[in-house]
């Protein structure tokens, strides 16, 4: 099994002419309302793939909190984690424009309230692997606090640790690194953590004890390396839509290939495999047709 410990947001995607800049104003072109959350999205794409998987997290007492159960009951996914409260569950404005790119406007509602006596600890006993994301930590730390009491006490974790926790620097991240099996940040996340290009920083991220580093290289597809072995693994074509979600779907099919027992170089191409096909759709949980056994 893999659980997922992370924000559980409503994504509500404004497709628009252009994303404005200060004082500019653009047109929103269509309205799509997806469940998002980081790690909720790659859970939601392994639920897809057939693995065993639970959640970890919160909503509130609310419409958008039906929204975000509903779709993990309907794919399977284990809900004895998900911990139901009064309040506004999690939002993401998120606006597209015709290019794919995007910006997001984070609501974390309830997101960062978890307490670590409120995680249900039979999940975390049963996992695998729990897979974590980054909390917008605006509305307390007790989430990322309940985080690293997790890390410590479970069998692997994957970490994505995501813009909000690398601009939180290092020190603060390491009580999570130290006890993270596969880390899955993009190419600027792991710089500014480290302070050193890529490569090396994946390389000072293993002597921290990470097992393994799978960089995010975006349209130049990833790096992974565990200390011995290092691979450069390019890219799928893709005819791109809508980025939401790319990183999500990278850790799925990374994630995927790991339980799986396939090689490194394997795990990284089922990532870009899958990210390739995210973006070519809109929402960052449209899995259905993607089929990552075609590398396995």
């Amino acid at each position: 099994m893999i659980v997922g410990f992370g924000a559980l947001n409503l994504d509500k995607i404004y497709l628009v002419d252009k994303i404005p800049r200060e004082d500019e104003e653009g047109f929103v072109i269509d309205v799509e309302f997806h469940p998002g959350g980081s790690a909720a999205n790659t859970i939601a794409g392994l639920a897809s793939f057939g693995v065993k998987t639970g959640y970890i997290g919160k909503v509130g007492n609310d419409a958008e909190g039906e929204i975000l159960v509903e779709d993990f009951r309907r794919r399977g996914v284990d809900l004895s984690g998900v911990i139901k409260s009064e309040g506004r569950s999690g939002q993401a404005l998120i606006f597209v424009d015709k290019s794919g790119n995007r910006a997001i406007l984070v609501d974390p509602g309830v997101n960062d309230t978890i307490k670590f006596e409120e995680v249900n600890r039979k999940l975390i006993d049963e996992a695998e692997i729990v897979h974590m994301t980054s909390f917008i930590c605006k509305n307390g730390v007790d989430s990322l606090e309940s985080q690293k009491k997790v890390a410590k006490i479970a069998k692997a974790v994957s970490f994505d640790p995501g813009l909000p926790y690398v601009e939180r620097g290092f020190e603060e991240m390491r009580d999570i690194i130290e006890h993270t099996t596969i880390l899955l940040p993009n190419r600027m996340e792991l710089e500014k953590l480290v302070g050193k290009n890529f490569r090396e920083a994946a390389k000072e991220m293993v002597e921290e004890g990470v097992k393994v580093v799978a960089v995010k290289l975006g349209e130049k597809g990833c790096y992974v390396t565990d200390g011995k072995e290092e691979y450069f693994i390019e890219a799928f074509k893709a005819n791109v839509v809508d980025t939401t979600g790319a990183g999500d779907a990278f850790n799925a099919g990374f994630l995927y290939g790991w339980i799986r027992g396939k090689s490194l170089e394997a795990c990284g191409k089922l990532g870009n495999y899958v990210a390739s096909k995210i973006v070519e759709r809109v929402g960052a949980r449209s899995y259905e047709g993607i089929d990552p056994e075609r590398f396995v």
